[in-house]
């Protein structure tokens, strides 16, 4: 019903002349799911206060809640279309007071980390893109039949929604940035394996998958105590994000999978000098795929000791200098990394090597995101040298792309082989003492295999230049709009 519901929604925005990408459907969506969840959420925290013989007093004001502007209903529990707004009263009712209204829960939050200052950020950071009000109570009417009651509800609706952030991911050149391809998620938590109690944080935050799946991950770690509980929903996952899009869409999937109050602030990481961070500031886990071929402000790139207008290299400098002492990571990059001749790749790949173990290097082929280009995981502990790297350069034995996605059972040999470094076909370990100290190359070359140059079929390659004019196409589109 909900994957029905989902479609029909996106089939109604694309009617609608305020909404002309796959990124507008997803943003337009995740509002009125976000007021419908808090609707829900504040049904269940009243029914709790009831049983206990407490009160509880609103969230939201009486004119401002859900079944006040957005679904009121008649003695029979329908739509009540006598009260309902709908078309141009719907809009300005939405644009000029909903909106304004919930804007200024972020001035009077307590802190960071409640709900109340998820709800003024998240609205302080979108607007209404729908322009018809009669699309509107179309959506709004659709949202209305979904539940978050249940835990079966909430698990359905995050993989729905996984679903639309990969495909808004797909949509456009920039998908790695929205979209890393969950069983790659999956297999860096369980190789760095945090605990209950370990502070997990991802400073380029994008859709939350990487704080999501630690999540799911940590709740069947064990059985959680009350206490365990708590810890993980208020004390364990934190994340940063720059983009005000990814921002929304990031909290609206951890409180899909359970996170009532994402720790999560809008904010640039880079923006941050690494000589103010202190021993308060540290993290015990990093997980993290930072976006990389982005450019970074002279001013910015002043906060770091390696000068460079990459952004992943600016991002892993933070990760390192942001874990604890012995501290775990698991972080994507780009694996141009390994063996670039420039000043701050030699600079940072020493800076990794003398300052933290970089024990587990996994080579990703290409095709894994839908950007296109290849990538490495590097998987290291701060605070004691590296002697030796163990490589595994995973080959599928078929090209990935769009619609032959990784899966999880294209990475079971590499979580095998893994926990004991052991040698095999597709793995090796070298010992640091053999690297060049000049330049500090890592390069991945299978010492069991010949490497070859796969060459591409000349339709493969027009196939692919036809997409990127495509994309390039919807982003100019999507600029001209915002101008």
């Amino acid at each position: 019903m909900f994957e029905q519901t989902f479609k029909n929604i996106d089939d109604i925005l694309h009617k609608d002349a305020g909404c002309s990408s796959e990124l507008d459907y997803v943003e337009q969506t995740s509002w009125i799911l976000f007021l419908k969840y808090l609707d829900d959420l504040e049904k269940d925290k009243k029914t709790a206060a009831k049983l206990a013989s407490k009160t509880y007093s609103n969230i939201i004001s009486s004119e401002f809640q859900w079944e006040v502007w957005a679904f009121p209903k008649d003695k029979d529990g329908k739509l009540d279309h006598h009260k309902a707004l709908t078309g141009d009263d719907l809009k300005d009712f939405v644009d000029h007071k909903l909106f304004s209204y919930l804007k200024k829960f972020k001035v009077g939050a307590e802190s960071a980390d409640t709900i109340e200052y998820k709800i003024g950020e998240i609205f302080s950071e979108l607007k209404n893109r729908i322009q018809s009000g009669y699309n509107m109570r179309e959506v709004i009417n659709l949202i209305d039949d979904l539940r978050f009651r249940s835990h079966a509800e909430k698990h359905e609706m995050s993989h729905l929604y996984e679903d639309k952030i990969k495909n808004m991911g797909n949509a456009g050149r920039n998908g790695g940035e929205y979209y890393t391809p969950r069983p790659l998620i999956k297999t860096i938590v369980k190789v760095v394996a945090p605990e209950v109690g370990s502070k997990i944080y991802d400073g380029a935050v994008g859709s939350a998958g990487f704080l999501c799946e630690a999540f799911e991950y940590l709740k069947t770690s064990k059985n959680l105590t009350t206490k365990d509980a708590d810890t993980l929903q208020k004390k364990t996952l934190y994340g940063k994000e720059k983009k005000p899009l990814a921002y929304i869409i990031g909290t609206m999937n951890m409180i899909l999978h359970g996170v009532e109050a994402p720790n999560i602030v809008h904010t640039n990481t880079l923006a941050e000098s690494l000589a103010d961070i202190q021993e308060k500031d540290r993290y015990d886990i990093v997980l993290a795929n930072p976006p990389f071929g982005g450019k970074e402000r002279k001013e910015v790139q002043q906060n770091f000791p390696i000068k460079s207008s990459e952004t992943a290299f600016l991002f892993l400098q933070h990760f390192i200098k942001i874990l604890k002492a012995g501290g775990r990571a698991g972080v994507v990059i780009k694996n141009t990394f390994l063996s670039n001749t420039d000043n701050a790749s030699v600079s940072l790949r020493k800076l990794l090597l003398e300052s933290c173990n970089l024990h587990t290097m996994l080579n990703l082929p290409r095709g894994v995101f839908s950007a296109g280009g290849q990538t490495v995981v590097l998987f290291f502990e701060k605070g004691i040298p590296t002697r030796k790297i163990w490589y595994y350069k995973l080959d599928p034995k078929r090209n990935l792309g769009k619609t032959n996605s990784l899966s999880e059972k294209d990475l079971e040999e590499f979580m095998t082989l893994q926990k004991t470094k052991a040698n095999s076909d597709n793995s090796w370990a070298i010992d640091v003492s053999d690297i060049d100290k000049e330049t500090f190359d890592l390069s991945v070359n299978n010492p069991h295999k010949k490497e070859t140059v796969a060459l591409r079929e000349p339709k493969k390659i027009l196939d692919e230049m036809k997409e990127m004019d495509e994309e390039a196409a919807e982003i100019m589109k999507r600029i001209r709009g915002l101008v």
